[in-house]
């Protein structure tokens, strides 16, 4: 069954077409990449898709349901989860105690003033299990806000994961990061994609993390669709170029 299906999505503000007309399907285990330049409209693409914003037109539908008029929350319970462009951890809690809070929230923890010795141990091995996907094994202990840029996004992504998501949504993993961030970042994405068979949807700014982990790739361009495909054909496209790569049609 095709896990996202976005049909004709438009989003106005007023006079401002945001988005319009946009289509969209995804695949269980697919890795599919939204690029385009500044004000193309991905980040409210991403946030009718989460929930953030309802559309003016066209469907939304998560595995054969339609979720257009479901709250952000009841999307998360349906199985969607996503991070933003800017890192959000709790920055005087240890990396552990981070991901220990998204953990019993997921696990319906989240009012129970103390917990027994049975969830106590399977949300300690929950915990544990996410801190090893992550990297961050051996800075557990360390205070979230003391990690580097790359380490916190980490951390974000495992907390997304504590949610056990069918789709996880990255807005612009990289962003801001230096070159050995990035290449972590990255393989941190495509060890989730690949070993753990995820289906993941992210906008990234980086070229070189786009062709390198996509396997589809959508372009936006004024808030309308101007290609998608894999991703050679976008690189071969002459209207991606002139639009959004810098090279001029032949």
């Amino acid at each position: 069954m095709t896990l996202l299906q976005v049909e004709g999505a438009s989003k106005r503000f007023g006079s401002l077409v945001a988005i319009d007309d946009v289509s969209l399907t995804i695949e269980p285990g697919e890795l599919r990449a939204i690029i385009g330049p500044n004000g193309a409209g991905k980040t409210t693409f991403f946030n009718l898709v989460s929930g953030l914003f309802a559309p003016t037109a066209g469907s939304i539908r998560f595995e054969g349901r339609d979720i257009a008029a479901l709250a952000p929350d009841e999307r998360v319970r349906r199985g969607m989860s996503r991070t933003f462009q800017i890192t959000e951890v709790f920055p005087e809690l240890s990396v552990a105690d981070n991901i220990r809070v998204a953990v019993e929230v997921a696990s319906g923890y989240r009012l129970r003033p103390w917990l027994g010795a049975e969830a106590r141990a399977a949300v300690a091995a929950r915990v544990a299990e996410l801190l090893s996907l992550g990297g961050l094994a051996d800075k557990s202990h360390m205070r979230a806000g003391a990690l580097s840029h790359g380490d916190q996004r980490a951390a974000e992504i495992m907390m997304s994961l504590a949610l056990r998501p069918r789709l996880l949504m990255l807005d612009e993993p990289t962003a801001g990061m230096g070159d050995q961030e990035t290449y972590d970042i990255a393989r941190l994405i495509r060890r989730l994609h690949r070993r753990e068979g995820l289906t993941i949807m992210l906008i990234e700014h980086d070229m070189r993390v786009v062709f390198n982990l996509a396997d589809r790739i959508m372009v936006l361009a004024e808030g309308r669709v101007l290609a998608e495909g894999a991703p050679q054909e976008i690189a071969d496209s002459e209207k991606v170029q002139a639009a959004y790569l810098g090279k001029a049609a032949a």
